[in-house]
């Protein structure tokens, strides 16, 4: 049965529709916000995936280019693979949602949101946060939320909540917070050095938006929601857990204490051995074999239960750090002797390689989106290949994981970029991860900012990044142990990994995943505090006695640039009929060159010469052809009367009898097509035509000639 709810956020109406479309799925809904339409379809499979020690969560946000009235631009005319964009939206709808599934859950359950219509004012991405909370709530598939998402900007010194186009081109904050009635569950955010007390003050705000909104799902749930159907549970076998913690406790606890991952890893892996044949020694090989699920997730419950109880009870770390200790930092730059810009950034056992690429305005990425921007100057990917783990994979190509680190260490350091109007260049930076164990995002907005300082980049701050963890008391939330600067097996078995990048002077860039039901205000207060001082700290004492400050000159190996400014009348002139006089400047020079569409010109070289001459026969074709004054032309026609010289893109007549003082009888006895030519204008008539001399220019040569 069709049913419509509506409810009021950020001023703007808000409603959920539902029994009117896709009725086989578990939950459907439709959220309206102003003109934006998200449908939203969500699905759980009748059985659970066996052979899996994970809850098989898929989320795919769809970008549908008719929803902003476009042809797709592949060849194909269909959308393809979802853009970064989309990529990174999905992620943002997974993370609030999955700690909130039971953890003995293996049903796959499908979350599909789908981008019907979009008003630029009014953001898709919430409504797909939105309506998947919703499409969960009521339907029978088991979920513990509700949850609720809003973006929050800073305008003018003022923060608001979803705000429109106009107000995000001026914001300084771009932040999605989501969160269910009693805390915080999701943190995204890019920011313009936002200082830590505004940036909590934003997040307390968006969660009173949030709060409300949840209250309006649970309404429509309490109205319309079905009962959540019975699923098997994959619980361990507590009595396997009991028998393995009695004989291999002491041990676990010895094992994990390693400061090297290798050995670590190595320790676990024996005595994972050691506990399997100490159960087919006692039950035999077929009962050990029937019950082998159960012994893998006791040890890793064990293992668990070791390093939790290491952290929250006696303050220890696996590698026996202090709890707000960073491990050993080291960095270098100008490793790569013909990129444009390198640096390698280690903390402990994580390693980061990044590489900077200065390239022209032209080779901006191109983004066939839903919101109004359509190229991307600055370009930041990340790559994570088996080896950096250990591990013997092939590659694939980047994940929804490498997008999403990429994208964070692209919004910490977007605010410090220079204008296009300072630095003209599109910059590529690839940050390669060459060893990991625990925040290789972090590692790379350090070892990025290095690389783009040796790169000759005018940045406008270094900027440097920490993550914190989080262990808490499943039987008080209220006592916990926050971690400064988590490794793999912290991140894997902690409860939060809370990810800040920024300068001195305020967040750039945020990133939060949890695994509990949600953060406090007292926690994250406590995050942004423990970030700024772990930041700081890098920043003095690792990156800045490396390099302070961007180098002076930019690579020799990099394009130099030379701007010009040309009216924009004249910008057909020196593109010419089909490019034929830009295409015949660069086969003369060996430059590449960018027109704007304002008049601005990109001269493109590796040899300033070139560049120069680039320039001047660009100054030749846009400059005002004015009478008395002498140029340089090409002759580019012959006729019985005269010859037609090319001077700066527009042609002349040099008659016959302008031609010498002495009398000629056909042209070609002096001229021919191609030849180079210095000659007079002497006139331009009524109808613009061109009038040339070069007999009155053998004057002067013979005055010259004379005086030498």
């Amino acid at each position: 049965m069709f049913k419509s709810y509506e409810t009021k956020l950020a001023g703007r109406k808000l409603i959920i529709e539902t029994g009117k479309v896709a009725e086989l799925s578990n939950g459907s809904v439709w959220v309206r916000y102003g003109d934006t339409v998200v449908m939203v379809n969500v699905t759980a499979s009748k059985e659970p995936r066996e052979g899996i020690d994970f809850f098989p969560l898929s989320v795919d946000y769809e970008e549908k280019l008719y929803s902003v009235g476009k042809i797709p631009g592949s060849f194909q005319k269909r959308e393809g693979k979802p853009a970064d964009k989309a990529i990174l939206t999905s992620r943002a709808i997974d993370r609030p949602i999955r700690p909130l599934f039971p953890k003995d859950f293996r049903n796959d359950v499908c979350v599909v949101a789908t981008v019907l219509s979009v008003e630029q004012d009014n953001s898709p991405e919430v409504c797909a946060m939105i309506g998947t909370s919703v499409a969960l709530a009521i339907s029978d598939i088991p979920f513990g939320g509700p949850t609720a998402a809003v973006n929050v900007g800073y305008v003018d010194n003022n923060i608001v909540i979803n705000p429109t186009q106009e107000q995000r081109e001026k914001s300084r904050l771009t932040l999605t917070v989501a969160g269910t009635l009693d805390k915080i569950t999701m943190i995204e955010a890019g920011a313009d050095e936002i200082p830590n007390d505004i940036m909590l003050e934003a997040i307390k705000k968006a969660h009173e938006e949030i709060k409300k909104i949840c209250t309006f799902i649970e309404n429509i749930q309490k109205e319309i929601g079905k009962p959540k159907f019975e699923y098997k549970s994959f619980a361990i076998d507590q009595d396997i857990y009991k028998e393995i913690e009695d004989n291999f406790k002491e041990r676990m606890y010895k094992d994990i204490q390693a400061q090297d991952k290798e050995v670590r890893d190595a320790n676990i892996e024996k005595l994972t051995d050691d506990i399997i044949q100490y159960y087919i020694d006692k039950y035999g090989e077929e009962v050990t074999e029937e019950k082998k699920a159960d012994i893998d997730g006791s040890i890793h419950d064990l293992e668990k239960k070791c390093v939790r109880n290491m952290i929250l009870l006696e303050h220890k770390r696996p590698d026996g750090r202090k709890i707000d200790e960073i491990r050993p930092l080291s960095c270098e730059v100008g490793l790569l002797p013909r990129v444009h810009g390198s640096a390698i950034f280690t903390r402990g056992q994580t390693q980061v390689m990044s590489v900077v690429t200065l390239g022209m305005k032209s080779e901006e990425q191109m983004l066939d989106g839903l919101d109004e921007e359509e190229t991307k100057r600055y370009m930041h990917q990340y790559n994570f290949p088996s080896y950096s783990v250990g591990e013997a994979r092939p590659s694939r190509g980047p994940g929804r994981r490498e997008i999403g680190h990429g994208a964070l260490a692209e919004k910490a350091l977007v605010p410090v970029i220079p204008s296009e109007e300072e630095f003209p260049y599109a910059i590529r930076v690839v940050s390669e991860v060459l060893s990991s164990n625990g925040s290789t995002s972090q590692a790379s907005i350090c070892g990025s900012t290095l690389a783009l300082m040796d790169a000759g980049v005018p940045i406008k701050k270094p900027v440097a990044g920490i993550s914190t963890g989080l262990v808490t008391d499943s039987e008080d939330p209220n006592k916990y142990i926050m971690l400064t600067d988590i490794q793999g097996i912290e991140d894997f078995f902690g409860d939060m990994d809370f990810k800040v990048g920024g300068t001195k002077d305020g967040i750039t860039a945020i990133q939060v995943d949890i695994k509990i039901d949600g953060l406090t205000y007292d926690i994250i207060e406590q995050a942004f505090e423990r970030t700024k001082q772990a930041r700081d700290y890098i920043l003095d004492n690792i990156m800045l006695p490396v390099i302070d400050k961007p180098r002076a000159e930019i690579s020799k190996y990099a394009p130099r640039i030379i701007t010009t400014k040309i009216e924009v009348d004249k910008i057909k002139d020196v593109i010419g009929t089909g490019g034929k006089v830009i295409n015949k400047i660069i086969e003369e020079t060996g430059v590449k060159i960018d027109i704007e569409e304002d008049g601005r010109v990109y001269i493109y070289t590796t040899d300033s010469e070139s560049g120069k001459k680039a320039l001047k026969l660009i100054d030749k074709i846009v400059k005002e052809i004015e009478p008395g004054e002498i140029y340089e032309g090409i002759v580019t026609k012959i006729m019985p009367f005269g010859a037609f010289i090319d001077i700066g893109g527009k042609e002349g007549l040099l008659h016959i009898s302008k031609i010498s003082s002495k009398r000629i009888e056909r042209v070609e006895d002096v001229l021919n097509v191609g030849d180079e030519v210095t000659v007079k204008v002497t006139d331009i008539d009524d109808q613009g035509r061109i009038n040339l001399n070069m007999k009155d220019l053998e004057v002067g040569r013979k005055e010259e000639n004379m005086n030498i």
